[in-house]
């Protein structure tokens, strides 16, 4: 064992990984900890479940990325406990000792309590996500060009995406693409085209994070390539056979056999570890609340960043769990860490806004830059450098530009393999259970109209 300083980074995403790059000149041992042996560049991960883009393409092995980095060390393993007491962090097979702790493990996707809902309404966080979406997607229209009555064919040509943030919105164009586009003549028995994109949110409009024109522009480029919006909508029930919700108008009931969720997310379990281990306090989505500097209170040599960290600004607001936030405070807390080491100090973490993106379809995107704002093709160009500059790796880069080439003169999405079949795919589970219509039927009479 080295009788360095030892930093302990737990979670290989963009907070980690910045992190650790910081820290690559300091007299210290860096030891990175993660449950995937790869740094996954999650704002693409839904071309990856819509057959854009290969899980490859967006991903880079993590001992690969630290090749040159002398300091650091790569560990393959789930974080178990945290023993803050003792300075010691728990593997299955392992007990590591630190002198500095970064927690940068990412979020979880939160289903409001109604993890019931979880098998039936698949969440987008990392590859195997977007692997079960991806089948489910393809598997839908496999289902309507075998089905034989209008009614259940209806129903596999429908999609409800439940979340109108920049996930939810760019799962949804997406969506619409590969249904106008990609598998148009593609069918005998079905037209794709004429699937159905439904996307839902309880917010009064998508996007509610960006400027009120800009979600007006996002939301007028969906209804131009077929995605119905239904929003002030909250959802009360997710079944096999779609998606019921509570609008202005009433109780209505969306008939669709592929639910996506992107509602919404949590902070990582470790975070409750923190709050039993060390009586941290959590916010209402279980991040921890931490110091100016990113610091656990009462542990200087503890620190939470990213989509784990409750950090508020000036004005007392939290900061987004965006991965400029992430980026941002990994790099700070290396470079505070490093300065520690050679007794220098450093001032507090600020957050410089570098704006938002969210792409809807060729041609389509919005963004906001501080004063500049901007929707359509400009955006869209914008959307497409900012992705590729901020990829890990010249060949991820490399690879991505040219499979958008391809998609984008060819309208063709070339990983569209079915590798796991859709479990609610009738040739494994018919299309009805014994009580299943009448329980649908039921829901109808009692006022829940269908939409």
């Amino acid at each position: 064992m080295s009788d360095r300083h030892r930093v302990v980074i737990v979670g290989g995403g963009f907070g980690g990984l910045h992190a650790a790059k910081a820290l690559r000149k300091a007299p210290a041992e860096v030891v990175l900890i993660d449950r995937n042996n790869y740094h996954l560049f999650q704002p693409l991960l839904y071309q990856v479940a819509t057959g854009a883009l290969s899980g490859t393409d967006i991903a880079a092995p993590l001992r690969w990325v630290f090749r040159r980095q002398a300091n650091a060390r790569v560990l393959l393993g789930e974080v178990l406990d945290i023993r803050v007491a003792r300075r010691e962090v728990v593997l299955a097979d392992l007990t590591i000792r630190y002198d500095y702790l970064i927690l940068a493990a990412g979020a979880e996707v939160s289903y409001f309590g109604h993890d019931a809902w979880r098998s039936i309404a698949p969440g987008l966080k990392d590859l195997k996500d977007a692997g079960e979406i991806r089948s489910r997607v393809f598997c839908a229209f496999e289902a309507a060009e075998k089905a034989e009555q209008e009614k259940e064919r209806q129903q596999w040509l429908t999609f409800a995406v439940i979340g109108a943030g920049p996930t939810g919105v760019e799962l949804s164009g997406a969506l619409a693409e590969i249904a106008r586009d990609t598998l148009r003549g593609n069918f005998r028995n079905i037209h794709p085209e004429e699937a159905r994109i439904v996307l839902l949110d309880l917010a009064p409009r998508v996007l509610p994070a960006f400027p009120d024109p800009l979600s007006v522009d996002a939301e007028k480029a969906l209804k131009k390539i077929g995605v119905e919006c239904i929003l002030q909508a909250a959802v009360e029930n997710v079944d096999e056979h779609g998606v019921v919700a509570r609008t202005p108008r009433g109780l209505i009931r969306i008939p669709a056999r592929t639910v996506l969720w992107a509602a919404g997310i949590r902070s990582n379990r470790l975070a409750t570890v923190l709050h039993e281990r060390a009586g941290v306090k959590l916010d209402r989505q279980g991040r921890v609340l931490v110091e100016k500097d990113c610091s656990l209170p009462g542990h200087p040599e503890v620190f939470v960043i990213g989509d784990m960290a409750a950090f508020r600004d000036g004005q007392g607001q939290a900061l987004p769990g965006l991965a400029p936030v992430a980026i941002q405070q990994g790099a700070y807390v290396g470079r505070l860490i490093f300065r520690r080491l050679r007794g220098e100090t450093m001032g507090a973490f600020h957050y410089r806004d570098k704006g938002m993106l969210a792409v809807i379809g060729r041609n389509l995107a919005v963004a906001t830059f501080g004063w500049f704002r901007a929707s359509g093709l400009l955006a869209w160009v914008l959307w497409l450098f900012v992705h590729l500059m901020y990829l890990v790796g010249f060949q991820n880069r490399l690879l991505v530009m040219i499979q958008w080439a391809f998609h984008y003169f060819t309208r063709n999405r070339r990983a569209r393999l079915i590798v796991d079949r859709n479990p609610l795919c009738p040739d494994t589970r018919p299309a009805f259970r014994t009580g299943e219509e009448s329980a649908v039927q039921t829901l109808s009479s009692a006022g829940c109209a269908r939409v």
